[in-house]
């Protein structure tokens, strides 16, 4: 029978029961108490005690609103257990190092390029100790934190210099705000895109202070549409390399050479977004050809733009290079200093860089490792995954380079798939509960696990978590 308050108001909860949860509420311990507790004195000598009394505060807030939904109200020892678990989880390292099975060998949500030895080493050595990142040890007066960058950068890509800033929404940003602000940007109907996470052509020209004159259609723009939309208010025409999508069919599209020829006789510069940061020749290696850095500035772009944690295979950081008097002008910026790297990034950036100057950034670098990976190789791993843990089959699939560049462009891989009794949801999520989290991708109702994107010294882990998930370890 439902219960009536003294208005009438039906009540959907007995009155009785709020009387239970009201008086068991009154065996709610204190914060005080709480705090007494050996497993919380250890915690507060462990973080701020400050720290841990909001987190004791928060955890009884949650255990009253329980109690209220008409659950029961943990013991001292529970609660003080539940303290601990919050605190390991909102005060662990992050971002938690894991095993990347997926086969996309830039994924964007897992970090994109891992680094190389080389580029951990001197990030590690630019972060232990000081440094010269602004001072020059010839004169022994204040240095610039982009000389060094922007010298590698000439030597890696051609150009006459170069700046690095935190990433390639702000290269466009400054590039923009230096060379066109007040005036008009030319940019293909089809290239004025969202690159990804809510960055859209049109948004940042419209915060550099440039003004978007759109030409030409979704699919086709010719040389003659760019020419026609030239005033005297134009600063610049901006070629956008579309990295993450690929529009097929009955298309077309200026050239870049075309595109400097016009600007350079109208007196205008030609800026170039070419997102990936390509320097190598992606045809080698079995995929379609993706404009390179030096293809840019070979065909005399004024500036170029481009991303340091995709195709490059180093750290985040957005890449400028060009003309040196543009270059500087970017520099001269007030907001070049807001978007600045740091030590640490410029480190691990400058040795990335001297791994293309050595020729060796298909050995060192772990995105052309995994590119370049034979298949032979990748089988032999697969199978050794199999043998390990005494189930599952090797299958045929295909790697996705991914992370905004190369659109739908696959390697022939192999890979381990299984088919778990839980289901390949549960087991993936169990994967990814693992001391070393894997991550895996699901096809076919089986859990599918890629080699290409796995480092060597990784199989130990893949072996560990998968045999935890089977019972078999």
């Amino acid at each position: 029978m439902l219960n009536v308050n003294r208005v009438g108001v039906k009540r959907s909860q007995p009155f009785d029961d709020v009387q239970v949860n009201n008086t068991s509420l009154r065996n709610l311990p204190s914060v005080e108490s709480l705090l007494r507790h050996s497993r919380l004195i250890a915690l507060s000598a462990e973080y701020s005690h400050v720290s841990v009394v909001r987190l004791v505060r928060e955890t009884l807030n949650d255990v009253r609103s329980a109690a209220l939904a008409g659950k029961s109200i943990p013991s001292s020892d529970g609660i003080a257990d539940k303290v601990a678990e919050r605190a390991g989880t909102a005060w662990s390292v992050w971002p938690v190092r894991l095993v990347n099975a997926t086969g996309v060998v830039l994924h964007t949500n897992l970090g994109r390029a891992p680094l190389s030895r080389a580029a951990l080493a001197a990030a590690m050595d630019a972060g232990s100790g000081y440094s010269n990142l602004e001072f020059d040890l010839g004169t022994g007066k204040r240095g610039s934190r982009q000389e060094k960058i922007g010298q590698l950068l000439s030597d890696v890509t051609g150009a006459e210099d170069g700046i690095a800033v935190n990433n390639n929404a702000s290269a466009m940003l400054l590039v923009l705000s230096a060379m066109a602000a007040g005036r008009e940007v030319i940019v293909s109907r089809g290239e004025a895109v969202e690159i990804g996470g809510g960055f859209r052509v049109p948004d940042v020209m419209r915060q550099s202070g440039a003004e978007l004159v759109e030409v030409g259609t979704t699919n086709r723009t010719y040389v003659r549409d760019y020419e026609a939309a030239i005033t005297d208010r134009t600063a610049a025409i901006l070629k956008v390399h579309p990295s993450n999508f690929h529009v097929s069919g009955f298309t077309h599209a200026a050239d870049l050479p075309e595109l400097v020829t016009l600007a350079e006789s109208r007196g205008i510069a030609v800026l170039h977004d070419l997102g990936s940061g390509c320097l190598l020749n992606t045809e080698l290696y079995g995929i379609a050809h993706e404009p390179t850095v030096q293809e840019s500035v070979d065909a005399g772009t004024h500036m170029t733009m481009f991303s340091g944690d995709k195709l490059l295979g180093g750290p985040q950081a957005g890449l400028i290079v060009g003309a040196a008097d543009h270059v500087r002008g970017v520099a001269a910026l007030p907001m070049a200093r807001a978007v600045r790297m740091d030590k640490i990034g410029l480190a691990a950036l400058g040795a990335t860089l001297i791994s293309y100057i050595r020729g060796n950034a298909q050995n060192e670098l772990p995105i052309w490792q995994a590119i370049s990976m034979s298949l032979s190789d990748i089988d032999d791993r697969a199978r050794s995954w199999q043998a390990a843990v005494g189930t599952g089959q090797v299958i045929d699939v295909r790697s996705a380079i991914g992370g905004g560049s190369l659109p739908g462009q696959t390697l022939p891989s192999r890979a381990l798939a299984i088919a778990p009794s839980q289901g390949p949801d549960e087991f993936a999520a169990a994967l990814r509960r693992a001391n070393r989290p894997v991550i895996a991708r699901i096809e076919d109702d089986r859990v599918v696990l890629d080699p290409r994107t796995v480092a060597e010294h990784e199989n130990e882990h893949v072996v560990a978590a998968l045999r935890s998930c089977l019972g078999t370890g």
